[in-house]
């Protein structure tokens, strides 16, 4: 796990390379305090800092090259099937001089080219300096678990794992990508472009591979996508699941340095939680995984933590926090995380991984990604239920509502007739006029009683909007590609490699992926369960209390009340501030009042509040690329 800069220039004139990849690689230091490297050719180079987690020896060293010099590889990520891979090619003739991944994924593709990337199990970003034909190869993995920024024009491309990095080389002259902005603040939408909140720094998409020649060529494919995935016809899909998921456990525990989880309560990391145990019972471990878990008093989950903790025997360390000391880490994790966030939850997530790595955890399992390709989400019951309606089974979806409102409450003809209508939208969204007439009411709408001035709204592009699918797998694909996941997987990443500790996701393991989008709809949510198969699977494998609990909180914050009582007056004072009030693109009158009405309980606006504050503290950070001084750290 590491972070690493890369810069290619196509004419001669430019800045001394070296002076430009040292900037950019001194800036992500936290994703790698263990070592550094660089290389410098005459159009080439690349810097790296490392967070040695296999084969912690100087053998793992980076930039890496092969024998002869003719290929060298900065690499950020884990190859979980490395030692399958090694076999694999010593096999072939390859010879090994370190025991990690580096030097198989490096082997891997001087063997096999670009089809390495099918063989990789695991999550990375990487890129491949090929000396002999002057290019670069690179790619980031199946779901974008790892990042990769890039910034060019006529006379070099500059790659980097955070845009951080981009932004300290020197050559960045971009600004504010106000496009983004509005999107952001008008319409809660983040990551669900390759944008980002500069102009001209994009992200490389997830399951795409690159190449970027001398003369300035850059070619990009995409290698891996859902869609490649064939019906499932055999054998009992709980059983498969369990199987791969217990494999995709043991494989995600591979590591040189100790191994943490962090434990909600949930179905999720619950079943990572027990399946880690019956991997390190089988492997005679001495010692269980350490589990951090935070509570908060308004959502307590202490019950099903213990059934767990006691199942698992993990010592269990809990995080203290309050509303105060999360609003006082906010401007730090925001320049962490170089762009806002979609609500103040991923605070808590940010001091779980403070506290994991103060215990000593340099790797922490985690059960992102479970919720988009299994089905956890409560708005996926709609889409489950539609997909019936599409089939034909009609009284199939009137049979799973009534279930599902025995359970979770709400009226059966009621969300029956929704259902038929959100189809006959989607069938009137086939025509053009009926789509003119909807994108003319979301305007009207928009604008009325907003926040914003006209000269923020009018950087809005509602052609952009996707209406959201009526078939679950589609809906879930749509999560997994365009929103929320990416946004969670960049919150995650950041959260974890600010503390130099490397988040693991065994949910996206491409194989349990893979069958997961195989199975027909009724094995993701069936009467009121979601996450069917999970549940399946875990019988007699996790505490039966948390197998058959239908409400789900994850790490919540009651962010509400929050905003009403503690943090009223913090947010009073930053929208007053000369800076906010000259930023010229709030209603300073609609937001004060709303506000209020949310201080009172009138309404609950928690989202924009939540939005305004980031964006504000965003700002004050826009104009510098160092970390802020008052909530600086010390590495190494």
């Amino acid at each position: 796990m590491c972070g690493f800069a890369a810069v290619m220039r196509f004419r001669p004139g430019m800045p001394e390379l070296a002076c430009v990849i040292d900037r950019m690689a001194a800036v992500i230091r936290h994703r790698g305090p263990d070592d550094e490297g660089r290389f410098i050719s005459e159009h080439v180079a690349m810097g790296i800092r490392r967070l040695a987690i296999l084969d912690t020896s100087p053998h793992g060293h980076q930039p890496m090259s092969t024998d002869d010099g003719d290929m060298t590889l900065v690499f950020n990520g884990e190859i979980y099937n490395y030692i399958e891979l090694r076999r694999e090619l010593e096999a072939s003739g390859y010879r090994f001089q370190s025991s990690g991944d580096t030097e198989v994924l490096l082997a891997a593709y001087r063997h096999w080219g670009s089809e390495c990337l099918t063989k990789l199990n695991g999550m990375w970003a990487f890129l491949i300096y090929d000396r002999r034909k002057r290019k670069l190869f690179g790619s980031r993995d199946r779901f974008g678990i790892k990042p990769l920024y890039r910034y060019s024009n006529r006379e070099y491309s500059l790659f980097a794992s955070e845009i951080k990095s981009i932004r300290a080389s020197g050559l960045y002259r971009g600004s504010t990508n106000w496009p983004t902005v509005s999107r952001f603040l008008t319409e809660d939408r983040l990551d669900d472009t390759h944008e980002t909140f500069y102009t001209g720094i994009e992200q490389i998409p997830a399951g795409t591979a690159f190449e970027l020649t001398q003369d300035g060529r850059f070619t990009q494919w995409r290698y891996w996508s859902l869609e490649e995935t064939t019906p499932f016809h055999t054998g009992d899909p709980a059983r498969v699941f369990a199987e791969l998921f217990e494999d995709a456990v043991r494989v995600h525990m591979r590591s040189d340095t100790p191994v943490g989880i962090h434990l909600s309560g949930g179905l999720d990391s619950t079943s990572i939680a027990c399946a880690s145990a019956r991997v390190r019972n089988a492997a005679h471990a001495t010692e269980p995984l350490k589990a951090f878990s935070y509570i908060a008093p308004e959502f307590d989950e202490t019950r099903y933590i213990d059934d767990t903790i006691e199942q698992t025997r993990a010592p269990l360390i809990k995080l203290c926090t309050d509303p105060a000391r999360l609003w006082d880490v906010l401007q730090e994790v925001l320049w962490f995380q170089d762009e806002p966030m979609h609500s103040i939850t991923p605070l808590v997530g940010y001091e779980l991984m403070r506290l994991s790595a103060a215990n000593g955890a340099k790797v922490i399992l985690n059960g992102q990604g479970a919720d988009e390709v299994i089905g956890g989400y409560g708005s996926y019951f709609g889409d489950y239920w539609c997909t019936l309606l599409r089939r034909g089974d009609a009284w199939r979806a009137w049979d799973e509502i009534g279930h599902y409102v025995a359970a979770h409450g709400g009226k059966r003809t009621h969300l029956y007739m929704r259902q038929w209508r959100r189809l006959a939208q989607e069938r009137l969204g086939a025509v053009g006029i009926y789509r003119r007439a909807a994108r003319w009411n979301r305007q009207r709408t928009d604008v009325k009683g907003a926040w914003f001035s006209p000269g923020l709204l009018r950087h809005e592009t509602p052609e952009e909007r996707i209406a959201r699918p009526t078939d679950l797998n589609a809906q879930l694909a749509h999560s997994v590609y365009r929103s929320p996941l990416p946004l969670y997987l960049r919150i995650e990443d950041r959260n974890s490699m600010a503390h130099s500790v490397e988040a693991r996701l065994p949910f996206l393991d491409h194989r349990l992926v893979s069958l997961c989008f195989s199975l027909p709809a009724e094995w993701h949510l069936r009467g009121p369960w979601n996450k069917y198969v999970l549940r399946e699977a875990m019988r007699g494998r996790i505490p039966e209390s948390v197998r058959s609990r239908i409400d789900k909180m994850g790490f919540p914050t009651p962010a509400r009340g929050w905003f009403a009582d503690t943090l009223y007056t913090p947010i009073l004072d930053m929208l007053n501030s000369r800076a906010a009030r000259e930023r010229g693109i709030y209603d300073m009158t609609a937001i004060m009042r709303d506000i209020d009405r949310h201080r009172r309980g009138e309404i609950d606006i928690t989202q924009k509040i939540s939005d305004v504050a980031q964006f504000e503290v965003w700002c004050s950070l826009d104009s510098a690329v160092r970390q802020p001084t008052t909530h600086a750290r010390a590495y190494g």
